[in-house]
């Protein structure tokens, strides 16, 4: 049965709450999933944001997203994957290959970019989990999209249901839609702590918070939203005001190291446009008569991400231009930057990230179209890029503060 909310003690202790235990579980965030493991429970592994999450608590299933590890060195994934591809994929593939992800029951994974498709194929070829699903989700968001998405997500459901051997009913999965639903509010929430001059909330302390919510059942990564939004409106030590804020754009961010080097130097990190952050929670799921219509809708549509095509849909009378386009695909960076008052944008992608290098000119462009300043790092996913990468950030913030 999944509920809304538990008790405080079921899984926090009033010494193990809020930012402390956030940040515990980010340093080690296999122990709960172990514990519930050896309780019984099923643990899913899945790969990015497309894979609907909703559809595995619905039947008591514990998604755990699967993340990279910057500073292990990668030596096994090079039998499977080429080195010219995302490091953070081959770091995946790396960390499976050596046994790290074996305590997971099954991985869905679905069709992020070409990359993560392929390693999708790879990680249920060379690692054989007892259960493994791809999504084969659509590019574009045309009304013919959406109804291949539904049929995709009924085929998911199929898998799941003779996987548990149980009935993915509607009403299960409605209730896993609120539950959902309520993490992404208490992600807003969150995120609007970051709204004031000096933020309540550092971008470190953030993406700790992100971290672990992807680590935990969803009911419980509400519980400790919870603690952690009570928390922070209550301490008098938050973060010093600094002259730059920065939204961060682009692939993946699963480790602090980033983000603290940019706070480091006089940023307060107070947006982001990516995987593990904003993206992944700002669009919630319509509550519509069959479940998976919103299902299929917020998956594909909603989710803003350069991997799928929009359209940009004019009247007759109104001209489609380079600009109007830039518009139709970014307009909602616009809002964040007004919203929590950005003065300088950092755009950054993982080396060969084609569906987010592809981005950047036609993005600096709109930046530069609205006045925000903005900076292009590309990186390869290791604690050796930190220091170039500081020397450029340091220039940025000289030249916007």
């Amino acid at each position: 049965m999944v509920t809304g909310k538990i008790n405080h003690t079921e899984i926090l202790s009033v010494a193990e709450a809020g930012l402390s235990k956030t940040k515990q579980i980010y340093q080690d965030r296999t122990r709960r999933v172990k514990e519930l493991k050896a309780e019984g429970k099923k643990v899913i592994g899945y790969l990015d944001i497309y894979p609907v999450l909703e559809m595995l608590t619905a039947l008591d299933l514990v998604p755990y997203r699967i993340l990279g590890d910057m500073r292990e060195p990668i030596t096994k994934a090079d039998t499977c994957l080429p080195t010219v591809v995302c490091p953070f994929l081959r770091s995946v593939m790396d960390l499976g290959l050596k046994g790290k992800y074996n305590f997971l029951d099954g991985v869905v994974m679905a069709h992020g970019c070409e990359v993560s498709e392929k390693t999708a194929h790879i990680w249920r070829t060379y690692l054989n989990p007892s259960y493994a699903h791809f999504i084969d989700t659509p590019h574009t968001t045309h009304a013919a999209a959406q109804r291949q998405h539904k049929e995709l997500l009924k085929d998911f459901k199929r898998t799941l249901e003779s996987f548990t051997g149980k009935e993915l009913s509607i009403e299960k999965l409605k209730e896993a839609i609120k539950i959902h639903n309520e993490q992404r509010a208490l992600v807003r929430e969150l995120y609007d702590l970051k709204k004031p001059d000096p933020p309540l909330i550092s971008g470190v302390e953030t993406l700790q918070v992100m971290v672990a919510l992807a680590s935990l059942p969803v009911a419980e990564g509400n519980e400790l939203l919870r603690q952690v939004i009570s928390e922070v409106k209550q301490r008098k030590d938050g973060p010093a005001k600094k002259p730059a804020r920065l939204l961060v754009w682009g692939s993946i961010i699963d480790d602090i190291a980033l983000i603290d080097m940019m706070e480091s130097i006089g940023a307060d990190v107070v947006m982001d446009d990516t995987v593990l952050g904003s993206r992944a929670y700002f669009s919630p799921v319509a509550l519509t008569a069959d479940p998976l219509d919103g299902l299929a809708h917020r998956y594909l549509v909603e989710l803003k991400s350069p991997r799928t095509f929009r359209e940009t849909v004019l009247s007759e009378t109104k001209r489609k231009d380079y600009m109007t386009d830039l518009e139709n695909r970014f307009g909602y960076l616009k809002d964040y930057a007004r919203e929590w008052k950005v003065n300088g944008v950092i755009l950054q992608a993982l080396r060969y990230c084609d569906i987010h290098g592809y981005e950047v000119p036609g993005l600096k462009d709109y930046l530069a179209s609205i006045g925000l300043p903005s900076i292009y790092l590309e990186h390869d996913y290791s604690e050796a890029a930190l220091a170039q990468l500081r020397t450029r950030v340091q220039a940025f913030l000289e030249v916007i503060s």
